[in-house]
């Protein structure tokens, strides 16, 4: 298995990274899963972000999110369709990012989300009203990608349970 993370470097290389924007409703209130990178991070410290990380090389894409979220959780999670892509420039590894997000849910009961203090520090279920209030700072910009995926994902929450209803 290949030994990589934000950090490692990767200068002129591509990367693909897998994220899962997990969702739970909670009396009725649809939330979403996001931990906070560990201060300790020299890539995005300190910033909440869509839980998941880098597919290895010619690893099945759910499979690699699926391995990073119980890497990183202890969790299982059941994967469901792709709704948002975007590119970015890690500076940190000198490589350039494709990230794929996934809707996704916890297989397991919330209770047994366990963090690694070397990835995250905390973890947080967020409303979407909460987006701009708690999750956008000095270091997540409103115009941040994630950020526009975050909200595109609750919108497509909200326009799915209105159909289905």
């Amino acid at each position: 298995m290949t030994s990589h993370d934000s950090e490692t470097p990767a200068p002129g290389h591509q990367v693909i990274t897998a994220c899962a924007f997990i969702h739970h409703n909670f009396d009725g209130v649809e939330k979403v899963f996001l931990p906070r990178r560990a201060s300790t991070k020299q890539f995005l410290p300190n910033v909440w972000e869509l839980p998941g990380g880098h597919i290895d090389f010619g690893e099945d894409l759910l499979n690699g999110l699926k391995r990073e979220i119980k890497e990183e959780f202890g969790m299982n999670i059941s994967v469901g369709d792709p709704f948002a892509a975007f590119t970015y420039h890690n500076h940190i590894k000198q490589s350039h990012s494709v990230e794929i997000i996934f809707f996704a849910q916890f297989g397991e009961p919330l209770e047994n989300i366990t963090l690694n203090p070397q990835d995250h520090s905390e973890l947080e279920w967020f409303q979407e009203k909460d987006i701009f209030t708690k999750v956008v700072d000095r270091n997540k910009k409103a115009d941040d990608e994630e950020i526009k995926a975050l909200l595109k994902g609750f919108t497509i929450l909200a326009t799915s349970s209105l159909m289905v209803g």
